[in-house]
C-alpha cells in the first residue's frame, strides 16, 4: 500500500484498489464498511478496460492514495511509529527481545511481531536462527512471491492525457500488464493538481529483470508504454520502484494467519505470506494475531497492577 508523492501529485506504486468480496469478507465486513463511511474509501467509479470482476463483489479506491489506509490504522492506534528502521538481529537478552538495526543502538521489547515479507523473516540473525524449528523453517521456505516493477510517471497541472479509460489491462505485451491515470481512477482530477500515470509489468517481465539496473529497467518499459500510448506527454519527473516481494503465490500452509516463533517472551509473525495478497489476508492475519498477543498484553497488565513486594 504505497502512495509515491512528487511536486506535482501523488501515484499508488503498489496497490490499486482494494476489493471486497462479502461471501468471503464475513466477519471482516466492517473494517470495509468503516474505511468508506470514514471517507478513507470510496466506490470505484471511474472506467477499467479489461478487469475482471467476481459477481458481488466490490472494487474500492482511497482518494487520498493507498498509504492512507495504513495511515488511518496508525493514527487510531496512537503508536509512536519509527521509520525507516533496518532490522537485522533479534536476541534473547534477560527474558526480552532485544533488536538491533543497521544504525543506531539495539532495542528491548516485550513481546515482537515480524509482517514483513517472508523471506526477510529468514534473513535476520540472532538467536531467532535456532528458535525457529525445523518444520517451521520448511513451511516458511516454501513462500513464494511474483516480482514486478512499477512507474509513476508526474506530470505538470494542466497536462492533457488523451485516453478513454482511468485504467487498463493490457493482455497481450511482455513488458506491461497494467497502466492507471492514477487521479482520475481515484476521481481525484483537479487543474491545480497535475495528474499521474502507474505502469505496473507484468510478472515475467519482473523476475526476468530483478537484478537489472533499475535506470535500464525504466527505459524499457517507457519504450513500451510509448507504443501502447503514443499520445503520452513527456512526464516532468519519474519514479520506478521494484517490488522484489510483490504478492503472495504460495503462502505458508495450513497456517491460521499467524506463526509463533517463541512464546516467553512471545515473537510471533503474520502477513500476507500466512494468508493471502490482497486487504482482507491483511485483516485476517491482523485478527489472527491480535488474538494470540492479547493474552501476553493482559500478562503485562496485572503484573503492572500488583503492588510492590515492600508493601505486601
Amino acid at each position: 500500500m504505497s502512495t509515491a508523492r512528487a511536486d506535482r501529485g501523488s501515484a499508488d506504486l503498489g496497490a490499486q484498489f482494494v476489493t471486497c468480496e462479502p461471501e468471503l469478507a464475513g466477519p471482516r465486513l466492517s473494517f470495509y464498511e468503516e474505511l468508506v463511511s470514514d471517507g478513507i474509501l470510496q466506490p470505484l467509479a471511474a472506467p477499467v478496460e479489461g478487469m475482471v470482476v467476481r459477481e458481488g463483489s466490490r472494487n474500492y479506491v482511497a482518494p487520498q492514495g493507498i498509504s492512507s489506509v495504513v495511515k488511518y490504522y496508525l493514527k487510531q492506534s496512537g503508536a509512536d511509529v519509527s521509520y525507516g528502521q533496518h532490522v537485522t538481529h533479534i536476541s534473547l537478552r534477560d527474558g526480552r527481545w532485544e533488536v538491533s538495526r543497521k544504525s543506531g543502538p539495539p532495542e528491548q521489547f516485550d513481546v515482537v511481531i515480524l509482517t514483513m515479507p517472508v523471506p526477510q523473516i529468514l534473513q535476520l540473525q540472532g538467536d531467532i536462527v535456532s528458535l525457529i524449528n525445523e518444520s517451521q523453517k520448511q513451511q516458511l521456505e516454501s513462500v513464494s512471491y511474483s516480482s514486478r516493477y512499477a512507474l509513476g510517471l508526474f506530470y505538470e497541472a494542466g497536462t492533457g492525457i488523451a485516453v478513454p479509460w482511468a485504467a487498463r489491462y493490457i493482455a497481450d505485451n511482455p513488458c506491461i500488464r497494467f497502466i492507471s491515470i492514477d487521479n482520475k481512477k481515484r476521481n481525484i482530477e483537479s487543474p491545480e493538481v497535475g495528474p499521474s500515470v502507474v505502469v505496473h509489468t507484468t510478472v515475467t517481465f519482473g523476475s526476468e529483470h530483478l537484478d537489472s539496473e533499475p535506470a535500464e529497467v525504466q527505459q524499457v518499459i517507457l519504450s513500451h508504454l510509448q507504443r501502447i500510448v503514443p499520445s503520452l506527454p513527456e512526464p516532468t519527473s519519474i519514479k520506478c520502484q521494484r517490488w522484489r516481494y510483490s504478492q503472495v503465490t504460495r503462502a505458508v500452509p495450513n497456517c491460521p494467519g499467524q506463526m509463533i516463533l517463541h512464546t516467553q517472551p512471545l515473537l510471533i509473525c503474520g502477513g500476507d505470506g500466512f494468508t493471502r495478497s490482497n486487504f482482507d489476508g491483511c485483516i485476517e492475519s491482523a485478527m489472527s494475531l491480535a488474538e494470540a498477543v492479547k493474552p501476553h498484553l493482559q500478562q503485562f497488565q496485572s503484573q503492572a497492577a500488583k503492588p510492590p513486594l515492600d508493601l505486601l
